[in-house]
């Protein structure tokens, strides 16, 4: 067993460079096979591909199971982290990527991009910034040693707000007054990120703990899956980036543009509600989920829509899968900023 830990701890230690030969992989993969990936591509409902659905459960299944109602139950005793969710997400972040986006596309930029480019770019952002992760932050709450009963009422709750919120954000922000956001790829990503994972994690847990006990299913049972959380990330960025191979390496100048303002934008927003939960005198297992929650994206979505609005070959999708691209080692460096200062925070 203890052979086995170092492997798994030693994979981790290394995970930004697993990461990166990922996406290196996917993006050959897009560029020389594209008969694989135009394969995989039939398998789409609504605008969501079900391999990557399927790797999606991979990653966040084994989350899903830590997830002990009882603690669910307890969350109303200390509900300041949701609330910091909710501010930040919804009142701050998209907000404050129209800024910094605006700022660099329409600004700082200028004699690099058009206006007619600027403005698809800052459409892309903007979608980024209306939808805050949902899959992925329970990769990032694991890595973190988050509070899985918490993290999980935090992204429902998004969830939820982002079935009456969104629309209007994007409305508001890009001044579209008929944008059309596609409702069946929304809910069915709901389901598939969260209701499905979710309840797959209850039936185990209640299953194996009848079975063998709770002392087994906490102290061996889970411990079967160790790793099986980092492989589905490492698998599904090997897929996304095969679906967009060729986009990447034709604009290779614009992708480092956009992903400027969306790095400092990640970063930007994590401090703010990070630095909020250190405020508010939240344990670190809340205030870590809380930061990734704002700083990462709802890629899925913000892609799918992206798509139906402008099209998959448009400067605006295009945005968006930069914001895939950056997120990840991003995402990793801030699961370590946040692990080298959980000292800071009260047991």
């Amino acid at each position: 067993m203890e052979q086995k830990n170092s492997g798994i701890n030693l994979f981790q230690r290394y995970l930004t460079v697993w990461v990166a030969l990922c996406m290196a992989a996917g993006v050959l993969i897009g560029r020389f096979l594209p008969a694989l990936t135009g394969f995989l591509g039939r398998f789409e409902y609504a605008g969501i591909s079900i391999p990557m659905a399927i790797l999606i459960w991979l990653m966040i299944y084994p989350m899903m199971m830590k997830v002990d109602f009882q603690s669910v139950r307890n969350i109303g005793k200390n509900p300041k982290g949701v609330f910091v969710t909710w501010v930040v997400n919804w009142l701050i972040k998209p907000f404050s990527m129209y800024a910094v986006a605006s700022l660099f596309f329409m600004v700082i930029f200028k004699s690099f991009i058009t206006p007619g480019l600027a403005t698809e770019y800052l459409a892309g952002a903007v979608l980024l910034g209306a939808a805050p992760c949902t899959a992925m932050v329970f990769v990032w709450s694991t890595l973190t040693k988050g509070n899985p009963a918490y993290t999980v009422v935090q992204v429902a709750t998004n969830d939820l707000i982002i079935l009456v919120a969104f629309v209007p954000i994007v409305k508001l922000l890009l001044g579209v007054s008929n944008v059309q956001v596609p409702m069946t790829t929304l809910f069915l990503s709901v389901v598939l990120f969260v209701v499905i994972p979710l309840a797959l994690g209850i039936i185990t847990r209640l299953a194996v703990t009848r079975s063998k006990g709770a002392d087994y299913f906490e102290n061996t049972f889970i411990h079967k899956f160790d790793g099986i959380t980092t492989i589905g990330l490492l698998l599904t960025l090997i897929l996304i980036f095969s679906f967009q191979g060729k986009v990447i390496l034709e604009n290779p100048l614009h992708i480092l543009l956009i992903a400027v303002p969306l790095i400092l934008q990640t970063v930007i927003i994590f401090a703010i509600a990070y630095t909020a939960c250190k405020l508010l005198k939240l344990p670190h297992d809340i205030a870590a989920p809380a930061g990734m929650i704002g700083a990462s994206n709802f890629f899925e979505l913000a892609v799918a829509v992206a798509v139906a609005l402008f099209g998959t070959s448009s400067p605006a999708a295009l945005a968006t899968t930069v914001g895939v691209l950056t997120e990840v080692p991003v995402m990793l460096l801030l699961c370590s900023f946040a692990n080298k200062t959980k000292k800071y925070f009260k047991k």
